[in-house]
């Protein structure tokens, strides 16, 4: 369900489901605070997380390039119709060549439209939670020619209760998929724009995870790092191959067997394909300088992570949790949570229409 291609609405009011399961950032939604993979880095200032797309962005990257190849196929069907036509006096192409042209031109929209935040775009949309100016900072699209000290396209959201965060819950595959939505709305209530944080969490049961990951961000923000848990890993800001070909492989199946891996070893170096083909066309993202200068990060920070033998990336975490060098699925308990105890209970209620009330 990724946020490009599921929008919201502009100029619309807010789904009244989301509405419904508003997230607080005073009040805790769960008995657990716990990452579930969305951390770049984290320090004192300031912790970058993943936008919604980040982990799967090799099914937009395969998406856009089968448009691009029905766009080919097209052309080269085009040129064999005229080709035919200049050999056949009698025959008639005009409307295979208009059913050539409306297909490119479909096929072209939809390349731009959903391949332009893909391809020769950023390596990565970070989302920069700034405790200290209590903001939200969301690189959001290339800016193509920026001036000096501007940066990419970025978005500022103050951490109060005026924010609107909710769950925002889709149907794929006839099941649940949910993420962490934030909305800016008009003075009508209408939707200005919005944008997604971390990344999607699959079924009802999933919303465990989800709930664990906001009172994760909002510990952060209201109390700073000092008794988070570890994240569950730090992703590499700069992904090499091996790093893509897990996200993949991963997206296949987190805990599936090495049978199914190897049957499924094709499809997954194809898609592994499809996302280096989108990274190798981008670049890294710039902060604007304004950014910069209010998450100065201190030198002597203990809390900058990652750093020294902390390991980064799925690889290198996997290896460290073998060795016991890294904890596997780090959480911390909520004490001032007065609700369900349970958190598969607790995630099941909020998955009604109508979420319990703390």
């Amino acid at each position: 369900m990724d946020e490009r291609i599921f929008q919201f609405k502009s100029g619309q009011a807010i789904p009244e489901w989301d509405l419904r399961h508003r997230l607080h950032i005073q009040r805790s939604v769960g008995p657990e605070r716990k990452d579930s993979s969305t951390i770049f880095r984290i320090n004192s200032s300031y912790m970058d997380v993943t936008d919604q797309p980040y982990r799967d962005r090799q099914w937009q990257a395969a998406g856009v390039l089968t448009f691009l190849l029905g766009i080919a196929a097209s052309l080269f069907y085009g040129t064999s119709v005229m080709q035919n036509s200049s050999n056949n006096p009698d025959s008639d192409p005009i409307m295979s060549i208009f059913l050539v042209m409306a297909a490119i031109s479909m096929l072209g929209f939809f390349s731009f439209k959903y391949g332009r935040d893909e391809f020769f775009s950023l390596k990565r949309r970070p989302i920069r939670f700034d405790r200290k100016q209590k903001k939200i900072y969301a690189i959001r699209r290339r800016r193509f020619f920026a001036k000096p000290g501007q940066g990419d396209i970025t978005w500022e959201v103050p951490w109060d209760e005026n924010a609107i965060f909710c769950i925002h819950r889709g149907v794929v595959h006839h099941r649940h998929v949910y993420h962490i939505r934030h909305y800016e709305v008009d003075q009508d209530g209408n939707v200005l724009r919005a944008f997604s944080i971390g990344r999607k969490w699959e079924g009802d049961e999933s919303l465990e995870d989800l709930l664990s990951q906001w009172n994760y961000w909002c510990w952060y923000m209201n109390h700073g790092p000092a008794e988070l848990p570890k994240p569950l890993l730090f992703f590499k800001e700069k992904e090499n191959m091996l790093e893509s070909f897990l996200f993949c492989m991963y997206d296949f199946g987190m805990r599936a067997s090495a049978a199914y891996r190897i049957i499924m070893m094709p499809a997954i170096l194809l898609m592994t394909s499809h996302r280096l083909m989108a990274l190798w066309t981008c670049r890294a993202p710039i902060w604007p300088d304004a950014v910069v200068k209010v998450s100065a990060i201190e030198p002597d920070d203990p809390f900058d992570q990652p750093s020294g033998p902390t390991p980064v990336g799925w690889a290198e975490t996997t290896h460290a949790i073998d060795r016991n060098e890294y904890p596997d699925g780090d959480k911390r308990e909520m004490k001032n949570w007065s609700g369900e105890k349970n958190p598969t209970v607790n995630a099941l209620l909020w998955a009604k229409d109508v979420p319990p009330e703390h």
